[in-house]
């Protein structure tokens, strides 16, 4: 039932896995009890496409709606779990389909705002709820009596005569409770609704600890001597942001949740640079009350020991085999048998660097703080540009409007409507109205782009209203970043990556508005993890298509586009760095499987530790080239990313096997277009993955494609 009870909301709180509470608890009886007018979640929302009332809604809303929503659907289940009659598809799957509402209403904005825009207030509540939520998932799918009627009409499944969709609606949720714990005994269950309930809480605790930390760790500049190599925007924004932290006149480098950090590429001071990176690795290791390592450890812990309780090895084997990887092995093989060529790549990258050092009399070896600086230098050698001279050209009004909401018309025929009497959280939100070809209204996209204090790490996108063909409701979706807001009446100029990024999240977008589905488990981004960046992936190869380029890429000041030699530049050096790009993933993924691989009774007490063990045994011990996220702000592997981040790899293969067809057939076209639209884009997790991308494919999968992007073809060449 992972499904009814909101991603979003299971990410806010924290809850690992499905997880109880009683419609007799005091506070769901008495958030019951408030009057309907007083709480924007008891209705519907009125306005268009049913979204959020983010007009109405204030912090005291959310608790009440959260615990009502959960005695409501609580009591909606054991209807359908003590029916006197017997199960049907209809009286028992269905019925269970449209369960929770409430709790998928304020759980869909909640789960968001605890991410995008969160304060103490949101943050007291998901400490509160975390348990309370796990425990409530865990009295739905450990519930024998309905679990009895699901597993009657499993082992009916070919003789009810249901249609394809209905049909693995009911296998998947006959999986889900298995998965669960429906068939553990008793005593057995009472142990995996503890371990649930702390790793909800942990998980928390986790989250809010990065994002305190990551504020907590920005460094504090006096000296505007030692800005040098930043440009003016950057300065400015250094100089707000040391101001709103109470230290006018000086300068505050906030930090992002990667390991790597953007000032980093041009700052020409190499101690503040090593600062910076130290700031960055150290962050939930300081032993101060944000440490997270204690927290790593014990996660470990109890995902192992739950997984032996569910039958599994250890947990990477729980979560792989619900995926479209299958196995443990296959996972390994992907990552071991990459590694070594992307350590090559990236020392041969390395030591192009070194040779600039050596030769401007640095008297120092290349650090992990140097990487960035001095493969901009390499950059300009080899293609004579650097990240300064593309900036002017990516403004983010042009970049959404012209590129990526134009990428989207040309190859899907959709339009953009931006709606400004549809209320947000936040002023720096935008909403746009989406429509078809032919003009009818498809759903709403939310666009919230700045960094702030208030908003985790990373980008995003999160559904507020899935796509639903039972009752008729068109998607609300929303997407993240973390792009410095520029000073007033300054423009917004964005890196490459920052553009590339929007471009994926928007694919993600696509995924949520284009679902066309009868069933809310299986609308827009519902599949297997390892197959949801695959979409998004795919929708990054516009960035950089001709057409598309030449359209969005001019000078924010004269309107002037992107030189084509510039053009040409950038495009050339595309793969350029793949080896500390291949690496630092490489690393975080085998170190997300090394924790999740271990068994129970073994598990490492010690993170740090076991995080440099685990990096050395793969070969990935590499120091200039740390793994994009450490374990103690390894964000992805507390939520629905644990054994899984080798996800956004495993989907590159089918990406770089899309772009290949895309090419293969005539590049940015309409009906190329509405051909990923309905063989797969629209389809959800309606049928099997691979079964839908051998669909849009025609074949299945294969990864030449994709060594070839990363440089890892067997010759090793990284140019």
């Amino acid at each position: 039932m992972k499904h009814k009870l909101s991603l979003a909301l299971a990410a806010a709180l924290a809850a690992a896995t499905p997880g109880l509470l009683t419609a007799q608890d005091k506070a769901s009886t008495d958030a019951a009890a408030e009057p309907v007018s007083a709480n924007p979640f008891f209705v519907v929302s009125s306005l268009p496409y049913q979204a959020p009332r983010f007009d109405l809604i204030k912090n005291e809303h959310y608790q009440p709606a959260l615990e009502r929503g959960m005695a409501e659907q609580r009591a909606e289940v054991d209807a359908i779990a003590g029916n006197p009659d017997a199960p049907t598809f209809e009286n028992t799957i269905a019925a269970l389909e449209k369960t929770g509402s409430l709790l998928n209403r304020a759980g869909a904005v909640f789960g968001n705002l605890a991410g995008a825009h969160t304060n103490p207030e949101i943050q007291k509540v998901q400490a509160t709820l975390a348990p309370k939520f796990a425990a409530h998932q865990d009295a739905i799918v450990l519930d024998g009596k309905l679990f009895a009627r699901i597993k009657s009409l499993y082992d009916q499944r070919e003789t009810l005569g249901l249609d394809a969709e209905s049909k693995r609606l009911l296998e998947r949720y006959h999986t889900d409770f298995i998965r669960a714990g429906a068939n553990l005994s008793d005593a057995d269950k009472e142990t995996l609704k503890a371990m649930n309930a702390e790793l909800a809480s942990l998980a928390t605790t986790f989250s809010q600890n990065v994002l305190k930390e990551v504020n907590d760790s920005a460094v504090l500049v006096d000296d505007l001597a030692m800005l040098d190599g930043l440009s003016d925007q950057a300065i400015t924004a250094a100089a707000a942001s040391a101001k709103d932290a109470g230290h006018e006149g000086k300068y505050l480098i906030a930090l992002q949740n990667t390991s790597g950090q953007p000032p980093l590429t041009n700052l020409t001071n190499r101690e503040l640079r090593k600062k910076i990176m130290a700031a960055s690795l150290v962050r939930g290791t300081r032993g101060n009350e944000w440490d997270n390592t204690a927290i790593v450890a014990r996660v470990a812990k109890l995902r192992a020991e739950r997984a032996k309780l569910l039958g599994y090895d250890n947990h990477a084997q729980y979560v792989l085999e619900d995926e479209t990887a299958g196995t443990v092995g296959a996972v390994n093989k992907l990552l071991s048998d990459l590694a070594p060529a992307a350590v090559a790549n990236a020392r041969k990258e390395a030591a192009e660097m070194q040779a600039i050092i050596d030769a401007e009399g640095g008297d120092f070896q290349l650090e992990a703080a140097d990487w960035a600086f001095y493969a901009d230098k390499v950059r300009q050698q080899k293609y004579a540009f650097d990240e300064a001279q593309l900036k002017p050209y990516f403004e983010i009004n042009n970049v959404l409007e012209k590129g990526v909401f134009y990428a989207a018309n040309q190859l899907y025929g959709l339009d953009f409507k931006e709606r400004k009497d549809i209320p947000t959280y936040h002023p720096d939100v935008r909403v746009w109205e989406v429509f078809e070809a032919d003009g009818t209204p498809l759903g709403l996209f939310y666009g919230d782009f700045y960094a702030r204090p208030s908003k985790r790490g990373g980008a995003w996108m999160n559904a507020y209203v899935p796509q639903n063909g039972l009752t008729g409701t068109k998607p609300v979706v929303a997407n993240h970043q973390n792009i410095p807001k520029p000073a007033d009446g300054q423009p917004t100029l964005m890196t490459f990556d920052e553009v590339t990024t929007m471009f994926h999240e928007f694919g993600h977008a696509l995924h949520g508005l284009f679902s066309d589905v009868k069933y809310p488990q299986f609308a827009g981004t519902s599949v297997p993890r390892d197959f949801v960046e695959y979409p998004s992936q795919v929708n990054e190869m516009w960035a950089t298509w001709p057409s598309i380029l030449a359209n969005y890429a001019k000078h924010y000041e004269t309107g002037e586009p992107i030189p084509q030699a510039l053009l040409d530049k950038v495009l050339a050096a595309k793969q350029y760095g793949q080896g500390h790009a291949t690496t630092e993933y490489l690393a975080a993924a085998m170190l997300d499987q090394s924790i999740h691989q271990q068994v129970a009774g073994n598990v490492a007490t010690d993170t740090l530790a076991f995080e440099a063990k685990a990096l050395k045994a793969a070969g990935l011990d590499y120091a200039p080239v740390p793994p994009r996220y450490r374990s103690a702000y390894f964000s992805h592997i507390m939520g629905g990313y644990s054994a899984g981040y080798y996800a956004y790899l495993w989907s590159e293969v089918l990406d770089a096997e899309s772009v290949e067809w895309f090419k293969e057939n005539g590049g940015l076209k309409r009906e190329n277009g509405d051909h990923f639209r309905k063989t797969l884009l629209s389809r959800g997790g309606s049928a099997d993955a691979m079964e839908i991308f051998r669909d849009f494919r025609g074949r299945d999968p294969e990864v030449g494609p994709l060594l070839k992007r990363r440089g890892l073809e067997p010759d090793g060449t990284s140019e």
